[in-house]
């Protein structure tokens, strides 16, 4: 590893806009997913702000995709 690869840092979550990206579904559906959702950890930052758990999601995402 060198010193370039410490200095950038690596997100731990996504936006919903990311979320609705990855699902192929739009921003408005990845927000009620979010909304609704105990399958992966979503975090609220005020009223209009939420992030998604990446890891968390990730591991969902994969095993959702496994299973079709």
């Amino acid at each position: 590893m060198t010193l370039s690869d410490c200095s950038k840092p690596t997100r731990q979550t996504y936006t919903a806009e990311q979320v609705a990206e990855i699902l192929g579904v739009s921003v408005r559906t990845a927000y009620s997913i979010c909304e609704t959702t105990k399958d992966f950890k979503v975090m609220r930052l005020g009223k209009r702000c939420l992030r998604v758990h990446k890891e968390s999601f990730d591991k969902w995402f994969n095993e959702g995709s496994a299973n079709t």
